[in-house]
This record gives structure tokens, C-alpha cells and sequence, in this order.
């Protein structure tokens, strides 16, 4: 009796929840751009195609979304190869360098690029200060954004394009090897085919970034280059416009359904494996030709410095006086703990940082619970009903942050029975919402993966000796996918820590949280006692991080990696 009263609870909570959160908001933004006061319209669609800003938006969302997709391949690509396959001195070193984006992105690597390339930057200064004539306004518009979008998006690569790497038999390399083919040849026709479907995956992936950009272009493209996003987020502030901004935000939506469906059918037409019955590990590759060789050498090592010397900055000038940053001058007679000590004695100044923590922490806590009890009705409920729970619960993964955002604020604007009358827009819970929303898939998608995983003998072990369900997941189960678990948390407050894609459509005036507060921080008006919190903040965040990845990856066990 107490079994299936849990299992009507479970049922009528993640219908509620897919329902109300998933699927509605999403239908009821198409309903309020294609009907207004009762009658179907074309208007929103006739005004957008009559909007010149719109247009050009769209337009350099798709220019940018293709060329960034091949600028990202061909760096993350040789970054891989740096690193994994080709025998380069300082490897290690290297790597810990191409890596750095995995603790410094977002608003925040927006934010540093801009203080180095753009006006008044370090750089910009010093090539002025050579050649006077040099214009200072020449970091912005579509490659400026091209350049740092490039570089931010490799994380993808240095990930799951490293782990596909590892699994490349050197069997095949070896008979490669022995019947006569070159290094090249190899490289194209045994190495890259094993990794194509990972190739292929992160490829889309980089196109959808691409598509729904907003940090990079709204900080460095400048009034000439701004994609589909950010101009959702000028159009959603006028009454006037609403509609016009959750129009985008569809477009979008369904440009990322169709790229999903496209790498989906790509999987599906075939599997690149080895087939060697004993695998053996992958054997760096000497370049033999030295003139080769010392240019990937200089190649990689150039890359090291675009990718670190950002971070070194930002960590520099962030024990440096106000003086110093204004002039964008490193003098260590000048270094400080002043910038540190402002941001942890001004409520202005943490009260951010501490919104953000919070937020992160009980949205990465409730997606935890959430995803850890579905896995269990999934795995329990082998029927129409755990595979209707899982693509429901996947919808996210199909939808830009902008669109959920959009269809949140569009629905809940004024009372509806769904969210028991409550209106919340406006309210301090709308953004946890929205943060446990876009976490929900990825979380889904390893937690499945651990549960799986489980050998099913403990479980019958357990009922044998006459245990309770509730009893055998809390005191079987879960102590075995708790690591993972653990770890999955640890990365979804990672990535909601310095979040503003979601968190500026969506946060209570009262409670800004910290990747808002960092944009204000970094317009072109602000002074250099701002630039110095914005540098604070990217150290305190960059540290957390690392320790996050630290604990998930880089003990030699991670848990995320046994459940890929």
C-alpha cells in the first residue's frame, strides 16, 4: 500500500513538473507570438521581418555559427594532437594551458579578453604606444568575436575529443606503420576516423554555441555585430517588442531542434571501433621532419600564450591599485590586497557572490534529488512510463537557455493554476527554476548512466533478505552512484556559478547575481576601481573551479569518466 502510494507521488510530481515546466511555458510562448486578443497573427513575424536590427541578428547568428564551428574543429583538433597523439616537449604543460577555458569562461572571459584587445587595453596600448597611428576602437564587430569565441570553445574538444584519443588502438597504428604509410596518412585515414562521432558531436555542439551566443558578442561585437541572443534580451525590455523577442527566441529553439535531429541521424549512420580483440594504448608520434617539428612547437606554444596569458592578467592586475589598472600598467611596487578586502567588507560588493553561491548550490542540489529519483522510476519502470519521464525530462537539452527563459516569463507573468496561483515573474524562486531546468538533461544523462551501470546481484541480494525498496536505494544504491552523483553536483554549481544567459532574463532586482553584476561592472563607463572587483571575482571563481576540477577529474578516478 505505502509502495503504490509512493509510486502515484512520483507519478503525479513529474507529470506536474515535465508539464508545467517543460512543456507549457514553451507552447504557451508559440501561442502568445501567433495569438493575440484571440485571433491567430502574422504580425510579430511580419515585424520582425521589417526590423533591420532583427534581421541583421539573425543574420550574423548563422555567420557566425558555421565559421566558428570550423575555427573551433581545426584549433581543438591540433590541440588534441598536441597533447595526445604528437610527442611535443612540455605536453603537460600545455595542456594545463589549453585547459584553463574549463575555469574561465563566460561574462568573465568576455570580460578578459576585452581588458587586454579592446580599447584601452593592455595590448591595444602597447601596439599604439609602437605605432601611433594604430586605431584603439580595432578589437570589436564579427572577428573580434570569431577570435575569442574560438578560443573559449574548446573545452568540448580538450574533454571528450581527449578521452576519444585514448581510445585509439595503436595496434592499428603499428600496422599502419609497418606497411609503409606515412605519418599524415595515418593521422587522416586510422587515427581521426575513431574519432569522428565524437568529432561529429562536438562540431554541433560548437554550431549551437555559436547560434545562441550572448557574452562574447554583447561585450566585444560592438553595435555592428550583435547575434540573436542579446538582441532577445533588448527586445524582451520594451512592452512594445516582447513579442518580437520571444519570435527569436523560437527561431532559435527550432534551429537547435533541427541541429540536434541532424546529429542524431549522423550517429545513427554507423560506429568507428577498432578491431583489435586486445587494445593496446596510443604511442606518441615523433615528427620527424625538423622543420615540421619546430613550427608545432612554435604553433603550440603560441596557442599556450593566447590561452594563459588572459588568466595570468586577471590574476595579476588583481593585486594592483586603481591607478594602475586605469593605466593598464603592471608596476608590482603597487600590489595589494586592497581589491580583496574591498570585495569581502562591502555587502555592494559580495552580496553577488554570495546570491550566486546560493542559487548554485540549491539548484545544483534539487537537480541532484530531481535527477537521482527519476533515474530510479526510469529504471524501475521499464514501460511507456520511465520513457516518457526521460524525454521529458531531456526537452531542455532541444531548447536555447533564451527560449526557456522567454516561455518562464511569458507564463508565469500573472497567476496560473499550474504554479498554484502564484505569479513568478518577478519573484526570487524564478530563477532557481530556471538554473534546475537547464541542469535537469546533462545530469539525467550521467546519473542514467551510473544507475545502469549497477550490478543488479545487490539489489536481488538485498530484497532476498527481505529489505524494503526504500531501504535497498538508500542503503544499497545510493552509496554506489553517490560519487557520481557527488561529482555531478560539483559541476553543475561549476557552471551556474558565473551564469548570465539565464540569470539576466530572470533575477529578482534585489538578489542580482554575480555573472549580472559582472557585465555592469565591465562596460565601457565603468572606472578602474570596478575593473578591480570584476578581476577579484574571475580569481575567486577561477579557484573554485579548479578545486571542483580537481576533486571530479583530477584524482585519477573520476566517476564521470567510469560512466561514459
Amino acid at each position: 500500500m505505502k509502495k503504490n502510494k509512493l509510486n502515484i507521488f512520483a507519478f503525479l510530481f513529474f507529470l506536474w513538473f515535465i508539464v508545467a515546466c517543460l512543456i507549457y511555458p514553451n507552447i504557451n510562448t508559440i501561442w502568445s507570438v501567433f495569438v493575440q486578443d484571440g485571433h491567430f497573427t502574422l504580425e510579430p513575424l511580419q515585424k520582425l521581418i521589417g526590423s533591420a536590427k532583427a534581421m541583421r541578428s539573425l543574420k550574423n547568428s548563422f555567420i557566425l555559427a558555421p565559421t566558428l564551428s570550423i575555427t573551433v574543429g581545426v584549433i581543438g583538433v591540433s590541440l588534441v594532437l598536441i597533447t595526445e597523439y604528437f610527442e611535443v616537449k612540455g605536453a603537460k604543460i600545455l595542456r594545463l594551458g589549453y585547459m584553463t577555458t574549463l575555469i574561465y569562461g563566460g561574462i568573465i572571459l568576455a570580460s578578459g579578453y576585452k581588458f587586454i584587445y579592446g580599447n584601452k587595453g593592455i595590448l591595444t596600448n602597447f601596439l599604439a604606444k609602437i605605432f601611433p597611428a594604430f586605431p584603439t576602437d580595432w578589437f570589436h564587430g564579427y572577428w573580434a568575436v570569431l577570435f575569442v569565441m574560438t578560443f573559449a570553445c574548446t573545452s568540448n574538444h580538450m574533454i571528450f575529443l581527449r578521452n576519444a584519443m585514448r581510445a585509439v588502438d595503436f595496434q592499428t597504428v603499428e600496422a599502419a606503420q609497418n606497411m609503409g604509410a606515412s605519418t599524415m596518412r595515418i593521422l587522416f585515414k586510422v587515427v581521426l576516423p575513431v574519432l569522428t562521432p565524437s568529432l561529429l558531436a562536438v562540431t554541433i555542439l560548437t554550431f549551437i554555441t555559436g547560434l545562441s551566443a550572448t557574452s562574447v558578442p554583447l561585450l566585444i561585437g560592438g553595435t555592428e555585430f550583435q547575434t540573436i541572443t542579446p538582441m532577445i534580451l533588448t527586445f524582451s525590455k520594451n512592452d512594445n517588442s516582447k513579442d518580437l523577442a520571444a519570435l527569436l527566441a523560437l527561431i532559435l529553439g527550432l534551429a537547435t531542434v533541427l541541429l540536434f535531429t541532424i546529429m542524431i541521424q549522423i550517429e545513427k549512420r554507423g560506429h568507428y571501433m577498432s578491431v583489435s580483440k586486445v587494445k593496446t594504448t596510443i604511442t606518441k608520434q615523433k615528427i620527424r621532419n625538423p622543420i615540421v617539428n619546430a613550427l608545432v612547437h612554435i604553433y603550440a606554444y603560441v596557442l599556450f600564450l593566447i590561452y594563459v596569458v588572459p588568466v595570468v592578467l586577471i590574476v595579476l592586475f588583481s593585486f594592483m591599485d586603481s591607478a594602475s589598472i586605469a593605466k593598464r600598467e603592471l608596476n608590482f611596487s603597487t600590489l595589494t590586497l586592497e581589491n580583496y578586502k574591498a570585495v569581502f567588507s562591502k555587502v555592494t560588493a559580495y552580496k553577488p557572490f554570495l546570491v550566486s553561491i546560493a542559487y548554485s548550490a540549491l539548484a545544483a542540489a534539487a537537480v541532484a534529488v530531481l535527477v537521482l529519483f527519476a533515474c530510479r522510476v526510469i529504471q524501475k519502470k521499464k514501460n511507456g512510463f520511465g520513457t516518457a519521464l526521460e524525454y521529458g525530462l531531456l526537452i531542455p537539452w532541444l531548447l536555447p537557455t533564451t527560449l526557456i527563459a522567454i516561455g518562464l516569463i511569458t507564463t508565469y507573468n500573472r497567476p496560473n493554476p499550474l504554479m498554484f496561483g502564484k505569479v513568478l515573474t518577478g519573484s526570487f524562486f524564478l530563477m532557481f527554476l530556471g538554473y534546475v531546468i537547464i541542469k535537469i538533461p546533462f545530469t539525467l544523462r550521467m546519473t542514467k548512466a551510473a544507475f545502469f551501470a549497477l550490478d543488479d546481484s545487490l539489489e536481488d541480494a538485498a530484497k532476498n533478505l527481505g529489505a524494503s525498496s526504500i531501504y535497498t536505494f538508500f542503503r544499497v544504491i545510493l552509496p554506489v552512484v553517490l560519487p557520481t552523483v557527488l561529482a555531478i553536483l560539483a559541476l553543475n554549481f561549476n557552471g551556474l556559478l558565473g551564469d548570465y544567459d539565464m540569470s539576466v532574463f530572470l533575477y529578482h532586482p534585489l538578489n542580482q547575481p554575480l555573472g549580472v553584476y559582472i557585465k555592469e561592472l565591465t562596460d565601457a563607463q565603468t572606472n578602474a576601481d570596478n575593473s578591480a572587483l570584476t578581476f577579484v571575482y574571475a580569481v575567486l571563481m577561477m579557484v573554485i573551479s579548479g578545486i571542483v576540477l580537481y576533486l571530479v577529474y583530477g584524482r585519477g578516478n573520476s566517476k564521470l569518466d567510469d560512466t561514459q
